[in-house]
């Protein structure tokens, strides 16, 4: 398929996906059954990073590797999917223009609830120009991470820049965590799954804090290039919003994935809910 092929109101092929249970323990104890279940979920949550790059695997199909070196992406996580349940990403065109593309994309559990949706774009014209590698600050993680609070997070200024040496390895793990069959991401040199994008801005948040149990709730950015497999990729980043809805408090982070020091990967304005509300 094509982007000129491509028109208004077509149907995507479904991706028929599931997470199998995490044989080593989580930091993360959302992701564990019994934590999980006091916080009134059926089980230990997948977490949304594996739910966005499952959500890519329709658009990535259709558009190929342009839409990895300049597409656009809005995500969100309302329900969980559970580890070991079959899940169905379907999607659709929802716009088609001379010169760009808007898919609709949605991630259903075992039962057909949405659990997650994602707006994907390409504009095939001009693009607007990426941000300035020197404008997001490299900082060390810290060694000693200090609980989560709202107000070290406020002092927070620049992030503590987590990093991944993206090789071929390192690259096939991800493929197989996410259950991705494109041979786009295979061999020397392919392009990286958009879903390492997500799981190091994961990292940007708990590389400099301790949090436990926190839930990624929802992810927007833009595209720059491709980063690829064999290159070393770092996220930097600022905390740049927080506030407290439902009783929850959360974090927006600003961050910039940049490829081998210099060259602009993706933008990304990460959210998630570091301290849920209370349970009774």
């Amino acid at each position: 398929m094509t982007f000129e092929n491509l028109s208004a109101g077509a149907v995507l092929p479904e991706f028929h996906v599931s997470a199998p249970a995490p044989t080593e323990p989580h930091e993360n104890k959302i992701h564990e059954d019994d934590l999980a279940r006091q916080y009134g979920f059926k089980g230990g949550l997948v977490p949304g990073v594996t739910v966005y790059a499952w959500m890519t695997h329709p658009v990535v199909e259709a558009l190929g590797a342009v839409w990895l070196e300049r597409g656009a992406f809005e995500a969100r996580f309302a329900k969980p999917i559970y580890y070991e349940e079959p899940a169905v990403i379907r999607a659709k065109i929802a716009a088609k223009t001379a010169d760009s593309v808007t898919i609709e994309v949605a991630a259903h559990n075992s039962v057909g609830e949405v659990c997650g949706t994602a707006t994907m774009t390409l504009v095939t014209g001009a693009n607007p120009s990426p941000p300035r590698t020197a404008e997001y600050a490299v900082a060390p993680v810290p060694a000693e991470r200090p609980l989560v609070t709202r107000a070290h997070l406020e002092r927070l200024k620049v992030l503590g820049t987590p990093e991944l040496d993206l090789t071929a390895k390192a690259a096939a793990d991800f493929i197989t965590r996410f259950g991705e069959t494109l041979s786009l991401y295979a061999g020397a040199g392919a392009a990286a799954h958009p879903g390492i994008h997500l799981d190091l801005a994961n990292r940007a948040l708990d590389r400099n804090v301790r949090m436990s149990p926190w839930i990624h709730v929802e992810s927007h950015g833009r595209h720059w290039s491709a980063a690829r497999v064999g290159e070393r990729l770092e996220m930097r980043g600022r905390v740049e919003r927080l506030f407290e809805k439902k009783g929850h408090e959360f974090v927006e982070a600003d961050l910039l994935l940049v490829a081998d020091g210099s060259r602009p990967v993706a933008s990304i304005r990460h959210t998630a809910i570091y301290l849920l509300r209370k349970t009774a």
